[in-house]
């Protein structure tokens, strides 16, 4: 069923795993990532992006797919549908098109007005029964057109946003979105304790997962990131797989070319990608 993503990850902080989310792109995404989570007992966030939205025809059609997808495969796991790097227009978009939890990316903003349009956030989110992400210090890579190197949030303002009521909070700590390039410096772990520290029991979100060592992933998971998003890696799973049905020639036999058929190898393959990552983050079992 629909959730917010509140509960589920105050248990993840408390029990010591990670939630993931997973940005979803069409059917065959979302259909992927809630059977492998049924299938895994786990509890799972599903990611959307604007220009995802935009593509899927508008959130009002990813809010009904999604619902009526829980519905139709019997999904009884947790599952937030979440907007990922949202505007602020987006936010109210997606409020009103029946997602169950927003992120509102101000991170571009001066901090005073990032603290300012996040703290209105919260009080319509309170109000409609939602949770909210926030983010502080920009996340590196390329996303939606914005391109940022990973730099590293300040803790005090981490703070301040913290202390507005938000749900969770994604911080830079040296992350990027996309692969990680060959100079790539690793996570600040200074910068995590120093944030863990200020902001308590809040659980912190690592974006950009896609890339990060395992062992990384399990020291960030120790020092309080209760969300981890994988987007980069469900895509190139896909493609891989698509390519080497057709490299195959898998198309030209009989019914082949039915996108049923073409797509279902890059289906099971991000149905792979999603359970090792949940087997990683430690959230098997704990729906």
């Amino acid at each position: 069923m629909l959730v917010t993503a509140e509960e589920m990850l105050k248990k993840a902080v408390a029990g010591k795993y990670a939630v993931g989310q997973f940005n979803i792109n069409n059917l065959e995404w979302t259909k992927a990532v809630l059977l492998t989570a049924q299938e895994c007992n786990s509890p799972v966030i599903l990611g959307v992006s604007e220009g995802a939205g935009k593509y899927m025809t508008g959130f009002k059609t990813v809010a009904d797919m999604v619902k009526a997808m829980i519905d139709e495969l019997k999904i009884t796991v947790p599952v937030a549908l979440h907007l990922d790097h949202g505007t602020y227009d987006g936010c109210y978009k997606c409020i009103e098109a029946g997602f169950s939890s927003i992120m509102f990316d101000g991170s571009h903003y001066p901090i005073d007005e990032n603290i300012a349009k996040t703290k209105e956030l919260v009080a319509v989110c309170k109000e409609k029964g939602m949770s909210l992400e926030a983010e502080v210090g920009s996340i590196g890579g390329e996303e939606d057109g914005v391109v940022g190197m990973g730099e590293c949030a300040d803790p005090a303002e981490c703070k301040q946003i913290a202390d507005l009521g938000v749900t969770m909070l994604a911080a830079g700590i040296g992350n990027i979105h996309g692969k990680y390039p060959a100079n790539w410096q690793g996570l600040s772990f200074e910068t995590l304790a120093a944030i863990k520290e200020l902001t308590g029991d809040m659980p912190l979100v690592l974006h950009g997962g896609t890339g990060i060592p395992a062992d990384m992933i399990k020291k960030a998971i120790s020092l309080g990131v209760g969300k981890i998003n994988v987007n980069t890696e469900c895509q190139l799973a896909f493609a891989d797989a698509t390519r080497k049905y057709i490299e195959a020639g898998k198309d030209l036999e009989g019914k082949g070319f039915d996108p049923r058929k073409l797509l279902a190898p890059g289906f099971e393959a991000i149905k792979a990608t999603v359970k090792e990552k949940m087997e990683l983050f430690g959230s098997v079992g704990k729906a």
